[in-house]
């Protein structure tokens, strides 16, 4: 078996492990990069990029829907051809995918390792069974897969996740998505659009990441209106029955009702790939799922006894499971193993606030941890409701609910939540003002152009600062 002496070793070479390796050499440090999978990053192969490329099909095929809305009308019939879209969601799938493997090429050889890695002790890893690697400091960053019960696996090939569906040629006629969050929400809303018939079921009442009650009671009415949506269904049984799924749950009258569908689309979470990597052979204090305990100011993991040189980043933490997050852990990581490696202290980095959107129509956003981060009884709410907005009415977009928080005390924006057209744009806007440490006072101080839909958050702003304690405002200022 090849040996080899490292200063720094990166397991995985996804979104965070490609980070955490040119963070790492930009130190000073040599390392290495091990994978043992195809290179691409989940983003790039199964994830954001070709999720997005078969909503902008289906936001498309909603446009011409309701063209007539404008008095716009497009003769003759309007047909959906599915091997065109997903032959397209493919192609530019595999042109993203493409990026990532040009970067990988840019890594010299000899800082490529392929195989499956797995830990000998905290400072060793091997390789498959061709190369032994001794390093000063390690990163974890193998990502995660998707997850989902047991019992689901007697479906057999009509059980898929999300990774099957951007392998598709053609759509299907009916497809039951289990599990109401992000990626669920997404994709069978995209799938509606597109004529698939659709169900998406869950348990609990969750819906996505929204915690605000007020914002959550909107979001399902909003997305009833368009497809079957029970975020807290009573599913009694699922059963195979030659190429489709039985579906035997509960009516909302009580009764029970038995549905076919071609796929049962499995939308149930993900877990971290943190499991064969030899964890049980190092020092490391590990979760009740085997996740490494780590401080997510400096990346690095700890053991019973204190800090590790082993640092973990990305979907592999369990911590913040978004690519911007993930690139953010890997330069942290990589850099803190680094400097641990060549003889200097490891460092804490600020964290940026976080945020959440969702692709769907209308947009999700979460600023700040939303509702369930606030501190009890100890924050005032703001509201805007954008159903008679001006802009969103011009644009037909007229659905959608915001909520902004604020410190009563300081008069310290807080966060928000936010059902509504373009919330891309205002969440990122909303979560610079969170990181700036903004008041509301300075925020209205800002300016609005007229007419945006920016304006909404004007109005929720203002009816927020009604709420605040009177605090003296600069002179000359005025919102």
């Amino acid at each position: 078996m090849k040996t080899l002496q490292i200063d720094v070793a990166i397991i995985g070479a996804g979104t965070a492990g490609l980070a955490a390796y040119r963070s790492a050499r930009a130190a000073g440090a040599s390392a290495v990069i091990i994978e043992g999978g195809d290179y691409g990053t989940t983003c790039a192969r199964v994830g954001c990029m070709p999720s997005k490329l078969l909503i902008a099909a289906a936001d498309a095929a909603d446009a011409v829907a309701h063209a007539p809305d404008f008095g716009v009308h497009v003769k003759g019939s309007v047909h959906i051809d599915g091997h065109e879209v997903m032959d397209r969601v493919r192609r530019e799938r595999d042109r993203f995918v493409g990026f990532v493997l040009h970067e990988v090429q840019d890594i010299p050889e000899t800082d490529r390792i392929r195989g499956h890695a797995a830990f000998v002790d905290d400072h060793t890893i091997a390789v498959a069974d061709h190369t032994l690697i001794s390093c000063k400091a390690s990163v974890i960053a193998t990502g995660s897969r998707a997850t989902y019960p047991d019992a689901f696996k007697s479906l057999g090939d009509r059980l898929i996740i999300s990774d099957d569906v951007f392998s598709w040629h053609d759509l299907p006629k009916s497809v039951a998505v289990m599990g109401p969050g992000i990626v669920g929400l997404e994709l069978g809303q995209a799938l509606h659009r597109l004529g698939v018939r659709v169900a998406v079921l869950g348990r609990g009442g969750r819906l996505g990441p929204i915690s605000d009650p007020e914002i959550l009671a909107y979001a399902v009415a909003a997305f009833r209106q368009e497809f079957v949506l029970e975020p807290d269904a009573h599913v009694d049984s699922m059963e195979r029955d030659g190429d489709r799924v039985a579906i035997r749950r509960q009516g909302a009258n009580g009764t029970t009702e038995i549905e076919h569908f071609d796929y049962v689309l499995a939308a149930t979470g993900r877990t971290p790939n943190v499991a064969g990597i030899g964890l049980d052979q190092t020092t490391l204090k590990l979760d009740a799922k085997g996740v490494p305990s780590f401080d997510p100011l400096t990346t690095r993991t700890v053991t019973a006894d204190g800090a590790s040189p082993i640092f973990i980043a990305g979907d592999a933490s369990n911590f913040i499971p978004l690519l911007h997050e993930a690139a953010d852990e890997g330069r942290i990581a990589g850099r803190n193993a680094a400097r641990l490696a060549l003889g200097s202290e490891v460092t804490p980095v600020l964290r940026r606030v976080p945020i959440g959107i969702v692709f769907t129509d209308p947009q999700i956003g979460i600023v700040g941890g939303g509702f369930h981060a606030l501190p009890a009884g100890s924050f005032v709410t703001g509201q805007a409701s954008f159903e008679d907005q001006g802009r969103s009415r011009i644009m037909l977009k007229n659905k959608g609910l915001l909520n902004v928080y604020a410190d009563p005390a300081t008069g310290r924006f807080l966060g928000a939540e936010m059902l509504m057209p373009a919330a891309e744009h205002l969440a990122h806007l909303l979560a610079w003002a969170l990181q700036n440490k903004m008041t509301v006072a300075q925020m209205l101080e800002m300016p609005f152009y007229h007419p945006v839909i920016e304006e909404g958050l004007r109005t929720a702003l203002r009816q927020l600062k009604g709420k605040l304690r009177a605090t003296p405002e600069p002179l000359g200022k005025a919102a």
